[in-house]
């Protein structure tokens, strides 16, 4: 039997909202000030407390919140404010409301939300609750064919000696491929550094990656060593290679050729023993021709090559990661929810053109912002309902062949000149033979017997 706690230091509101809340099987109790409703919830198991937040007393609604949140941490409570702000909004939130509303309020929302909320605090206990434990690291993850590729392919690039390229779309993930490269191959107990190249302003980015001795520029104040240097041994990881400029490929041939750089400044080369892994969402191969990109330093790069596929392409993998950062999500916001089967159906149809990254950061925007135990489709952003699976498709979906187009455009000519293929042939701007070869193709029967 649901247990409802109403507060209120107005009995007014208290005997309306129980009242309105009344139903069969609901057990409803009413306090007036802090000290009765704190007595209360320490005495009795309520499901949920609906507090004001101003109560004219030292004590305010936040605290029975916090002390009740404390004792119960199933139960939940539902704040109303007869001035509400975004202060105590957020105060709210983070004090672990499930939902707070303003005066004068809507009796239908109250009622929606009271549901809801009910709903939550009596969800059966299921599966154990996460912990931090449970959290893991980003890993890949995925069944699908395209991604049984990528791991057969990283099978085969972990113990080559030989560099790597990593390509894909932004966010589909290919510092994990690069990790896992890494983590599999002999060069695993050495360091794994990682280093975006487009992030960093290209007057730092050689200081970056090769260091500087003192003095060589103005704030060098001691010898620096650079990402190759602290990765010896181990990986560096160039992400957006693309994004270098020639000066820069020049020196990173040097490293990949020899095995040797020259820090900023220094006098003498350094040797290092490091495996480069590299990565892109441009088409170098398009920047080569476009002379953006130095050749030499493709082909070496390129040795291996793994292309990592957009989210769209792996449709079927969307459970499976909508599952663990579902689990990330909630074990980090201390709640426990679930999609719909409804809600699940729409973020798999969804053409996700931020790819993995996106999924991760959607999943966990909807559980910070989620009012009950289940998300469903209808608390999915707008653009998530209906969304047809990427764009290709609903641009083009349904449209005619050529042949198609010109089939209906050859009936249509000759429907309107009445058969006559004479005057058909010189509209197209064909002569007969060929007019009677389209026709042939597209499975019409032009008789000799029939026009001119």
């Amino acid at each position: 039997m649901p247990r409802i706690l109403i507060v209120d230091d107005d009995r007014e509101t208290c005997r309306f909202m129980a009242d309105l809340l009344d139903r069969p099987g609901r057990e409803i109790e009413s306090a007036y000030d802090p000290a009765s409703a704190l007595a209360l919830v320490k005495a009795h198991p309520f499901d949920l407390v609906i507090s004001d937040i101003n109560l004219n007393a030292e004590q305010s609604g936040l605290d029975i919140l916090r002390a009740f949140r404390a004792s119960n941490p199933r139960g939940q409570v539902l704040l109303i404010s007869g001035f509400g702000t975004l202060e105590t909004a957020i105060d709210a939130v983070r004090a672990g409301a499930f939902d707070y509303i303003s005066k004068p309020f809507d009796i239908n929302e109250v009622k929606a939300t009271v549901e809801r909320a009910l709903v939550q605090a009596g969800t059966p206990a299921g599966p154990r609750a996460a912990s931090p434990r449970d959290i893991r690291p980003p890993a890949l993850l995925g069944r699908t064919a395209p991604m049984l590729a990528v791991y057969k392919q990283i099978a085969h690039a972990a113990d080559a000696a030989v560099p790597v390229l990593i390509v894909g779309e932004s966010g589909t993930g290919k510092e994990l491929v690069a990790r896992a490269v890494h983590a599999h191959g002999r060069r695993a107990p050495r360091p794994f550094v990682p280093v975006n190249c487009g992030a960093i302003a290209e007057s730092l980015l050689e200081s970056e990656l090769f260091g500087h001795v003192r003095g060589s520029f103005t704030g060098a104040v001691s010898d620096t060593k650079g990402i190759f240097e602290q990765a010896n041994g181990g990986t560096v990881f160039l992400d957006e290679i693309g994004e270098t400029s020639p000066a820069l490929q020049v020196k990173l041939l040097r490293v990949l050729e020899e095995g040797e750089f020259r820090a900023v400044g220094a006098g003498r080369p350094t040797r290092v023993d490091v495996r480069v892994v590299a990565a892109t969402n441009v088409d170098l191969e398009k920047e080569v021709a476009e002379q953006r990109f130095r050749q030499d330093l493709f082909y070496r790069l390129s040795v291996i090559s793994i292309r990592v596929p957009p989210l769209r392409e792996r449709r079927a993998d969307i459970p499976l990661l909508v599952g663990q950062f579902l689990l990330n999500a909630c074990t980090r916001a201390g709640r426990q929810v679930e999609f719909s089967p409804a809600a699940l159906e729409a973020l798999t149809a969804y053409a996700w053109p931020g790819n993995v990254r996106e999924l991760e950061n959607t999943v966990e925007r909807l559980v910070l912002f989620s009012r009950g135990a289940v998300i469903d489709a209808g608390d999915l952003p707008p653009a998530f309902l209906g969304a047809p699976p990427d764009l290709g498709e609903r641009l083009f979906s349904g449209l005619p062949t050529l042949d198609e187009i010109e089939r209906r455009y050859l009936l249509h000519v000759l429907e309107s000149v009445g058969g006559n293929r004479t005057k058909a042939a010189e509209i197209m701007g064909i002569d007969r033979r060929t007019l009677y070869r389209m026709a042939e193709r597209f499975g019409l029967d032009l008789k000799e017997g029939e026009g001119q």
